[in-house]
């Protein structure tokens, strides 16, 4: 089985693969042109966010069996159309969970006690304590949106902060547990004091957080967005926010990010939202780096190479017969 790596990813995964008679092929350089053009000689691709894998190029895989996308979603592949071609595809939630939930909970805590801008302040020698005087998590209830990897992460590390934890999951059914309380939006609406998002980009979740949906909460709340930019639709976000209805946010992706995830859209100018945002202290941002941990990085890798191998135990790869 031939093996292309188009992205960068932790040296793990390919040695866990070649160990085991893969032969791989790591081309993180290459451009989108000439993986069309070799795409049809491998078994397997490895991927992170650098192309979007749709039919015009599935349709050129003619030998490939699975594509392995080291990171939790799998937004950038038409997963229906791939399952049509036998094509298995995987992707590691479980690798970065751990850091996303971190991550999570430490946007909470440094938006609630202003610690990013404190720490600008003092640097500046100025010692603002009551301008800095924050709230606690104790006793709110923070509603989760999403109880998969992410989710359940989430709440089993709010266990200690004597919070309630509850969550809705359109998908899942009887998962109440001893971090969280199943819930309908109903109820995640009447209760919730913080959102946490943590939902895959779907058709379905696509600017799913709007105005309207904002505004059926009963209370202010404060929103934490790890999940997908996407998923928030800023322009209302703001509107939101200038009507009181959300307090604060902390957000690691943004709706104007590329499929890259790096860097902005181009454009001539930043977006009005996006600059309301920037000059909001009630606003923290990162730049998708929730799951961006150094041990994140060694476990995707490491979950993407066990789940093909434990697919694929039954093939013989040059004369090595994987167990």
């Amino acid at each position: 089985m031939k093996v292309l790596f188009i992205d960068s990813v932790h040296n793990i995964l390919q040695n866990k693969l070649t160990n085991l008679g893969f032969i791989c092929d790591y081309k993180p350089d290459i451009d989108s042109d000439n993986i069309l053009e070799i795409i049809q000689k491998y078994d397997g691709l490895i991927i992170r966010s650098k192309i979007t894998l749709d039919k015009k190029v599935l349709d050129k895989a003619t030998n490939l069996k699975f594509i392995g996308r080291v990171g939790a979603g799998l937004e950038n592949i038409d997963i229906e159309y791939a399952e049509s071609l036998g094509i298995t595809c995987f992707s590691a939630p479980e690798g970065n969970r751990d850091a996303v939930a971190e991550h999570a909970l430490g946007m909470i805590l440094s938006l609630f006690n202003n610690i990013c801008r404190a720490n600008s302040q003092v640097k500046r020698g100025e010692w603002k304590r009551e301008f800095n005087r924050g709230i606690e998590i104790k006793g709110k209830t923070i509603g989760i949106i999403g109880y998969g990897n992410m989710g359940s992460a989430f709440a089993k590390r709010l266990k200690g902060f004597d919070c309630k934890t509850i969550s809705y999951d359109k998908y899942k059914y009887n998962y109440s547990d001893e971090y969280t309380i199943e819930s309908s939006l109903d109820s995640l609406f009447e209760q919730t004091d913080i959102l946490s998002l943590h939902v895959p980009l779907t058709n379905e979740t696509e600017f799913m957080i709007n105005y309207e949906f904002l505004n059926k909460f009963r209370k202010p709340i404060y929103l934490i967005n790890t999940s997908r930019g996407k998923v928030l639709k800023t322009d209302e976000l703001v509107k939101a926010m200038k009507e009181k209805k959300v307090l604060g946010v902390a957000l690691d992706v943004l709706e104007y990010e590329k499929k890259s995830f790096e860097k902005l859209h181009d454009a001539n100018e930043t977006p009005k939202s996006l600059e309301y945002l920037i000059e909001n202290d009630n606003v923290l941002l990162s730049p998708h780096i929730a799951g961006w941990t150094q041990e994140s990085n060694v476990k995707l890798s490491e979950t993407i190479a066990d789940k093909i191998l434990i697919k694929f135990s039954s093939y013989t790869f040059n004369d090595t017969i994987i167990q």
